[in-house]
């Protein structure tokens, strides 16, 4: 049974959940590189996606994608609907005025790149990734947490026989160098595991 079969299997009342799938960085990967990946509107109780423009879409911040599986999919009370430019505009926005530059970027980097320039981009920060893990791995006072095989991420920590320094040190050393890889506490239940984090993009 698939997360997305127990997530939202029909309940005892004939009710059934939705899925909203947050991909903020991969939404700008997978279409890309992992075609075979079944994670989109291919599942039917996907509803909407959303990503993030600014992390793998080539963008400076400022920008985020959102997709309904159809209007019916956006309940109506979370529309705004305005008059003030002439005629009924519904709207999703929280802010009427901003700047549209982002979306300008955005569209002239897919014209500009298209689907296989944006593959090409995609599978070259993953292979870096994956090739930079690699070499942590290889590093004695190191150990991955992730590889980047997936999102062009990886993580890493000081092995706990090493006393000698912390994640916090090897980031700051870093920084000194003009690298910014940020050490930081796993979640509640995981305050113990401190992680590095490289995320590789092409900029």
């Amino acid at each position: 049974m698939t997360l997305h079969t127990k997530v939202t299997g029909e309940g005892t009342d004939g009710q059934y959940l939705s899925v909203s799938p947050l991909f903020s960085g991969e939404g700008m990967i997978a279409p890309f590189i992992d075609p075979d990946l079944v994670w989109d509107f291919r599942l039917p109780r996907v509803a909407s996606i959303n990503t993030s423009g600014h992390k793998y879409g080539r963008v400076y911040p400022g920008v985020g994608w959102v997709i309904w599986r159809d209007p019916e999919a956006l309940p109506e009370d979370l529309v705004f609907r305005v008059n003030y430019l002439g005629g009924d505009m519904p709207t999703f926005a929280l802010n009427f005025s901003r700047p549209g530059s982002q979306i300008v970027a955005q569209y002239y980097n897919f014209l500009r790149l298209g689907f296989e320039g944006y593959r090409r981009v995609q599978q070259e920060c993953r292979d870096i990734a994956t090739l930079g893990s690699a070499a942590i791995a290889e590093l004695g006072p190191f150990e991955l947490i992730t590889d980047g095989s997936e999102l062009p991420v990886f993580t890493f920590k000081v092995r706990d026989d090493v006393s000698g320094f912390s994640a916090y040190d090897v980031s700051g050393g870093m920084r000194e160098r003009g690298w910014q890889v940020p050490a930081y506490t796993f979640p509640e239940n995981r305050e113990d595991l401190v992680a590095l984090r490289v995320v590789v993009r092409n900029g």
